[in-house]
């Protein structure tokens, strides 16, 4: 393996050391006319596993956007184009972007009003639809049937998902980092003891019950929610969890531009158990943020490896960028921007999200990844609470083709005029 030893790196230590060269490689790779990507089945070898987060492990796409949303309004900008901006950034970058008025002292007190802000829209989402869940169950029937679904559904966690969630990292509740610390240092193995213990507990509640957590999951799934409003709670992404389950403890990590208080808390409402390795944006020992590798470096050798033996994941062009910056081979998927606008940022692999992806451990040690596109399955079928397909694109972008169809229209309706 080409593991290298495990250090303890400091503020003042550089990540790297040929920083005119990596700025160099940004800004051209920032003109995506890199070459195109891989899109056919593929396999090769690493050392581990670097995830992005959100729109990468988790979506919350709606949630952030309504969060921007209200920074624009703050400042009096544009919502698309701040919404536009953002994405794939630290929250404290595109702050100081944003309100250049704050000063230094400010910037972490308004970074985690920030995140707390989008964790409160998604809570805000999901309160809504367990308290329409619990009113339609009450006016149910009184048969003995529909008495046991309701009290199954008032009475039992959540969801499965939730209940590993709430095993690991307490309450529902925006995520109190010091009540949770002690979870969050857990080892892996003290980690699977907890598991298992929620297992049991969802085992004993559908045995009590006599109704599945699947069953009556399904029955709120089928129910029209569109009146609620656009659905804004952080659900896991296709393939996400088999992935993380085929890789081995301490040979994947998190990277992301969320502080804790967003990346721990999203993480947590989708049911996904933070690495240890998890890189927030608030990490002293970063310099920079993506589209500037350090996020992704820095996880590598926490991990203890060289970052060009990984491979990181990643769903946004600065991300893709921070990525193909770092030397390590890195996957796009299309799960918050189309191919187009992601295929040509640098990376060697692109697909449509991550079912199409399962690792490998070999005798060696290394990681086999294999990529085949024809195992996505999300056209038909969606993982776990995601509706989020193949073809989804984030609101900016859709109102973008909105505003193309229409001026498509226009045209065609001129020329007609013209000719008749």
């Amino acid at each position: 393996m080409t593991a290298i030893h495990h250090t303890t790196h400091t503020m003042t230590d550089k990540l790297y050391d040929d920083v005119r060269g990596v700025e160099a490689k940004i800004k051209e790779l920032q003109k995506k006319e890199a070459p195109l990507p891989n899109f056919g089945p593929a396999s090769f070898e690493i050392d581990a596993v670097l995830f992005d987060m959100d729109g990468t492990l988790v979506n919350s796409i709606a949630a952030v956007e309504a969060a921007w949303g209200q920074v624009a309004d703050e400042i009096g900008q544009d919502r698309d184009y701040v919404i536009k901006a953002t994405h794939g950034r630290r929250a404290s970058d595109n702050l100081k972007k944003f309100k250049p008025f704050l000063k230094e002292h400010e910037i972490d007190k308004e970074v985690q009003k920030f995140e707390q802000s989008i964790l409160d829209h998604a809570d805000a989402y999901e309160n809504k639809r367990r308290s329409r869940s619990n009113s339609r169950t009450s006016s149910q029937g009184s048969t003995p049937a529909s008495s046991r679904r309701g009290s199954a559904v008032s009475s039992r966690r959540p969801s499965f998902q939730q209940q590993q969630a709430a095993a690991l990292f307490g309450s529902f509740t925006p995520l109190d980092k010091s009540a949770n610390s002690s979870r969050a240092n857990l080892s892996s193995s003290e980690l699977t003891r907890e598991l298992a213990r929620a297992k049991l507990t969802a085992a004993t509640d559908e045995a009590e019950t006599g109704v599945e957590s699947s069953a009556v999951d399904l029955e709120e799934d089928e129910d029209d929610l569109s009146d609620l409003g656009e659905d804004m709670s952080v659900q896991i992404l296709p393939g996400v969890r088999s992935l993380i389950d085929s890789l081995p403890e301490g040979r994947y990590a998190v990277a992301t531009s969320g502080a804790r208080t967003y990346a721990y808390g999203a993480m947590e409402r989708a049911g996904i158990v933070p690495p240890k390795i998890t890189i927030t944006a608030e990490d002293p020992r970063l310099g920079n943020g993506k589209p500037y590798p350090d996020p992704f470096v820095l996880a590598a050798r926490e991990l203890g490896y060289d970052p060009k033996y990984c491979m990181v994941v990643e769903d946004s062009p600065s991300g893709i960028i921070a990525g193909v910056a770092s030397g390590a081979t890195t996957l796009a998927v299309c799960t918050s921007h189309t191919q187009d606008q992601i295929e040509r940022c640098g990376a060697q692999f692109l697909t449509q999200n991550l079912e199409a992806v399962w690792v490998e451990v070999l005798p060696s040690g290394k990681l086999k990844v294999n990529i085949d596109p024809s195992r996505i399955t999300s056209e038909i079928k969606h993982d776990a609470t995601t509706d989020v397909g193949p073809n989804f694109k984030p609101s900016w972008a859709r109102k973008e083709d909105k505003k193309e169809a229409k001026a498509k229209a226009e045209a065609e309706k001129q020329a007609a005029e013209a000719t008749a």
